[in-house]
């Protein structure tokens, strides 16, 4: 059983390396042939005509309506709403005035300044060595696109990027001031769409986050523009009508734009060059019926491509090799990912974690990037520097706002130092030195707390005298002496005891009278001379011990 079990492991392991083998070899790739160029491939080979007009920026100016006067570009803030990052539509809808049905996808991205990021093909640094790549593999680069479509256009023959491109902050192509409609995110949140000029590209005050360029302004506040970008836009490429057939033939056709709410909004419709797909005309009504405000056009045809979750979600319109029965998707440039919010700057300016597309400031920092102090510089007054660790505090200050002077015996920077003076006397609270004369309020409270301590001491020394002062005691010879002469006392009372006892006993012997009888009147004197007269009967007897024996 083992042994077929291995048998059988072994043949699936060698079927799957056949079938591998197979799919490196039978790799389907695009043709190309699905070419929409705006301006044709004979001014794509000169520098100077690679990418449309190389008018002035005062040109433009002077080719738009009055209404608009000097400004020719539209800012609105961005969208910063809460919420799910994106959301995506896919629709099937006929072309109004037409026989023709498209499909495509409407994708509305929220806070797009944290969630939508142009990128070079391939990888960063695609457009520096003129790489191509899917939109497919940029995105899966990228790592975290939730939704890309294809964004600039590029040169055919050489997959240069053309236009001004800024990817996450970095500035990767400048198109040296040609007059091509752009839409780009500035650091301070506000969406850009319209013709800049050179200045507005470089201006580093408020500089672009995300810049792609795309050919015709479709959408300016809400109304269609094309007429307009006919004529700030064309090159001497108008006699030839190609331009205008670049606006009027249907196609697969790529765009975006933004909302009323400052969302940004992608659109893809699949399609093939002049039959089926869309014009720039139908492309313009279809955005203003989803509410956008102010759109571009983007690469378009062939390139045109969507992807979601890194998965090849649209139609793509060239055909691929070896075998043209299979439809391909196109090597492009520049790519529009909607991802995950991020913080920006995405390492919170080094001060803190970027959680859940905000930052979480470390100690000592705040603001939604980390880079303003916690402390407020006026918080710590005139005698102390507001740093990341709070108020640094001048030498001879201290406390939490620096508005204590340092107390005596301590001295330095936020009074960290001791005093070193002979007698543990007071120094100089900024210097440290003992050779100090301290102002008059100083003084004064530093004779008042050596008064104080006095009494203290004082007080403390006497208490402590008294504790430890000897208590009068009996010596041991003292106590002798008691003792004896208590022990004496005690030895004569009872002799004393014995002698009056002993007198007692021989007071009570037979022969001897024990006692006397001595009448009151006897003692108290002579005789009451009323009972001198009475009879013998009633007079007192004198009686003895001998009488009551002879009687």
């Amino acid at each position: 059983m083992a042994a077929a079990a291995l048998k059988r492991t072994l043949a699936w392991l060698l079927l799957c390396l056949c079938v591998r083998g197979l799919e490196t070899t039978n790799t389907r790739v695009s043709l190309g042939d699905d070419v929409l160029l705006p301006y044709g491939r004979a001014h794509s080979q000169s520098p100077a005509h690679s990418h449309g007009p190389s008018h002035s920026h005062r040109h433009v100016r002077d080719c738009q309506p009055a209404v608009h006067g000097n400004v020719t570009h539209e800012t609105r803030p961005a969208s910063n709403a809460s919420g799910p990052v994106a959301e995506s539509t896919v629709f099937v809808s006929d072309v109004p005035g037409s026989s023709r049905r498209v499909y495509g996808h409407v994708t509305v991205v929220r806070d797009p300044l944290r969630t939508l990021s142009v990128l070079e093909p391939g990888a960063p640094g695609g457009c520096g060595r003129s790489l191509g790549a899917t939109v497919e593999d940029t995105a899966r680069g990228a790592g975290g696109c939730l939704y890309a479509q294809n964004a600039g256009f590029f040169n055919p023959d050489t997959l240069q990027c053309l236009g001004n491109v800024v990817s996450d902050g970095r500035p990767v192509r400048d198109s040296g001031g040609v007059q091509n409609a752009q839409f780009g995110l500035r650091r301070d949140g506000s969406l850009v769409v319209g013709y800049l000029s050179q200045e507005d590209v470089l201006d580093r005050s408020n500089p672009f986050v995300q810049l792609v360029s795309g050919v015709v302004w479709l959408l300016r506040n809400g109304e269609v523009y094309i007429n307009q970008s006919l004529q700030a836009e064309c090159d001497e490429t108008q006699r030839t009508g190609q331009f205008r057939t670049f606006v009027d033939v249907v196609s697969a056709r790529t765009a975006v734009g933004h909302d009323g709410e400052g969302n940004v909004v992608l659109f893809h419709i699949d399609g093939q060059t002049g039959v089926r797909g869309m014009n720039l005309w139908e492309l313009a009504d279809s955005l203003k019926s989803y509410g956008v405000v102010n759109a571009i056009n983007l690469d378009g045809g062939g390139s045109s491509t969507y992807v979601t979750n890194g998965s090849l979600a649209s139609y793509p319109s060239d055909h691929c090799k070896p075998d043209s029965r299979w439809r391909c998707a196109r090597n492009v440039s520049t790519v529009l990912c909607v991802h995950e919010r991020r913080c920006e700057p995405a390492d919170c300016s080094g001060r803190g974690d970027c959680v859940d597309g905000g930052c979480r400031c470390r100690r000592g920092w705040r603001g939604a990037a980390c880079d303003a102090l916690a402390c407020r510089p006026a918080a710590c007054g005139p005698h102390g520097v507001c740093t990341a660790d709070g108020c640094s505090c001048d030498a001879g200050w201290r406390g939490r706002n620096c508005s204590q002077v340092c107390p005596l015996g301590f001295f330095g920077p936020a009074c960290a130092e001791e005093c070193l003076c002979d007698d543990q006397c007071p120094c100089d609270p900024q210097t440290g030195s003992c050779n100090v004369t301290l102002p008059g309020e100083a003084n004064y409270t530093l004779h008042g707390a050596g008064q104080c301590l006095a009494k203290r001491m004082f007080t403390l020394w006497r208490r402590d005298e008294e504790a430890h002062r000897e208590r009068p005691r009996l010596t041991e010879r003292t106590w002798l002496a008691i003792t004896f002469t208590l022990a004496a006392l005690l030895l004569f009372s009872l002799l004393l005891h014995v002698l009056q006892a002993s007198r007692c006993s021989l007071a009570a012997a037979p022969g001897r009278p024990e006692y006397s009888y001595v009448p009151l009147t006897h003692v108290n004197g002579a005789a009451s001379p009323t009972r001198a007269h009475d009879d013998s009967d009633s007079q007192d007897e004198i009686w003895s011990p001998a009488d009551s024996g002879t009687s």
